[in-house]
C-alpha cells in the first residue's frame, strides 16, 4: 500500500539503516543521496558559516512549501550535515589552522526535488532580498559508498578521540579514510550542553 496523501515524507525513516547511532565503529555502504548544499571556508563561528546554514534552510523551506502548496506532497526537512576537508587534501583538516579548515553544509532532500524546483526557490528569495549567497546553494548527488560510522557523544574538540577510535577499526578491516569528514548533526548546540551532544561521524574508506 502507498503513503497516504496526507502523510508527510520522513527520510530518516524511510533510510533509518543510514543513520546508524553506533557507539562502537560500524560498516556501512551509503548509496547516491540527494542534498541541497552550500560551500564555504572558515572556521564553524564565522559569520560565514551561520550566513550559509541560514541561507541552506531559507532554500530548503522555500521548496518544501512551494511544492506543499501547488500540491505535490509534503515531507520533513532534515537536519543539517557538514563535510569538512583540508585544501591540502593529503591533510586532515584538524591539522590546519581553524580559519582555514573547507567545508560544505548539506541538507538531504528527496530525490523528486528537480533543478527547477530549486531555480524558482533563488528568484523567489531573491525577490524578498535575501541576497546573492541564495544563487550559492546547488542541488547535487553525492555518493560516499563504503564508510566507517559511529556515534560521537560530547564537546565537538573531543571528536580526534573518536576518529582514532574509527581509523583503528579501518585499519583493522584492511581499509583507510579516503574522506571527506562526514558530520551529521542529531544536537542543536544552541540548545544542548555540550558534553550531550550527538554527532554521527561518517568517513568514506577504501582498500589501500
Amino acid at each position: 500500500m502507498g503513503r497516504s496523501k496526507a502523510a508527510k515524507l520522513d527520510l530518516y525513516k524511510e533510510h533509518k539503516d543510514q543513520y546508524v547511532q553506533a557507539r562502537k565503529p560500524v560498516l556501512l555502504t551509503i548509496p547516491p543521496v540527494w542534498y541541497l548544499t552550500i560551500e564555504g571556508r572558515g572556521e564553524p563561528e564565522s559569520q560565514a558559516f551561520t550566513s550559509r546554514v541560514g541561507t541552506l534552510y531559507n532554500v530548503a523551506f522555500t521548496i518544501k512549501m512551494t511544492r506543499k502548496l501547488a500540491g505535490k506532497g509534503d515531507y520533513k526537512v532534515c537536519g543539517l550535515e557538514a563535510l569538512w576537508w583540508a585544501e591540502d587534501k593529503s591533510r586532515c583538516f584538524l591539522d590546519v589552522p581553524r580559519g582555514k579548515w573547507c567545508w560544505k553544509v548539506l541538507i538531504r532532500t528527496p530525490e523528486s526535488i528537480t533543478k527547477a524546483d530549486l531555480s524558482d526557490a533563488h528568484a523567489a528569495l531573491a525577490k524578498k532580498g535575501k541576497g546573492p549567497e541564495v544563487a550559492q546553494v546547488r542541488l547535487e548527488s553525492m555518493e560516499e559508498g563504503l564508510c566507517v560510522q559511529m556515534l560521537h557523544v560530547g564537546p565537538f574538540a573531543d571528536e580526534p578521540a573518536t576518529l582514532a577510535e574509527m581509523e583503528r577499526f579501518a585499519n583493522k578491516n584492511g581499509l583507510e579514510f579516503t574522506g571527506p569528514h562526514h558530520e551529521l548533526y542529531l544536537s542543536d548546540p544552541r540548545r544542548t550542553p555540550p558534553q550531550r551532544l550527538k554527532t554521527i561521524l561518517r568517513m568514506p574508506v577504501s582498500k589501500p
